[in-house]
């Protein structure tokens, strides 16, 4: 049986939309339980962390470094056939003050950590999701600012720069995608199915599962 290393945020956790108390989609729904579903000779290892970055310290949330992480992380579920990465939405608040490329500097220094486990031709660069132009209202989540939602409209590119230096496949989650009007940040269930369907024939196309 393959092992495939989901490696992500909220959007990979599986958070529901506007849950201000940290609500989970049940297995099912999350889209790792759904390519686990379609390919049920794989293992699909969900690493999903609400918050998580690529390098940047959260002050508030101690342990959200995606690249501190995974060293235990590829260490605890070593041998890893493929990884799906998607990082970068919690890089773009307003503490950080990150620009794209400095985002993208910080995925390349996970990718780093990743590579001597996992071939880069198995591993796949997912951009993030777009965040809405309100997110950053009271009601949603102030830690975003107007200038967040600049930057990661830059992710894209600066990531399909970085995946084909590395090597890896690349996907943009935000070209199948929307955040969901309720807290303009996260998908909703149906986001979910678009973006397993999506990943399933992706990962088929590189060959990795």
């Amino acid at each position: 049986m393959k092992a495939v290393l989901a490696f992500g945020d909220s959007n990979t956790w599986g958070l529901i939309p506007g849950s201000k108390s940290k609500e989970r989609f049940p297995r099912g729904t999350r889209w790792t339980s759904l390519l686990q579903k379609h390919y049920p000779k794989i293992d699909v290892i969900e690493e999903g962390l609400c918050g998580r970055t690529t390098v940047f310290e959260d002050a508030l949330r101690p342990g959200r470094r995606g690249v501190a992480a995974l060293p235990m992380i590829l260490e605890t579920h070593h041998p890893l056939d493929a990884a799906v990465v998607m990082l970068g939405t919690n890089d773009c608040k307003t503490v950080y003050g990150a620009s794209a490329y400095a985002i993208g500097q910080g995925l390349d220094a996970c990718l780093k950590e990743i590579e001597p486990y996992i071939s880069p031709a198995n591993i796949l660069v997912v951009s993030p999701i777009l965040l809405g132009e309100d997110v950053w209202k009271p009601d949603k989540d102030p830690e975003f600012s107007p200038e967040s939602v600049k930057t990661c409209r830059q992710l894209k590119e600066v990531y399909r720069m970085i995946a084909e230096q590395e090597g890896t496949g690349f996907l943009a989650a935000s070209d199948y995608i929307r955040a969901h009007e309720a807290d303009n940040e996260h998908m909703d269930a149906e986001g979910h199915r678009i973006f397993a369907s999506v990943l399933c024939e992706k990962l088929a196309e590189m060959c990795v599962i």
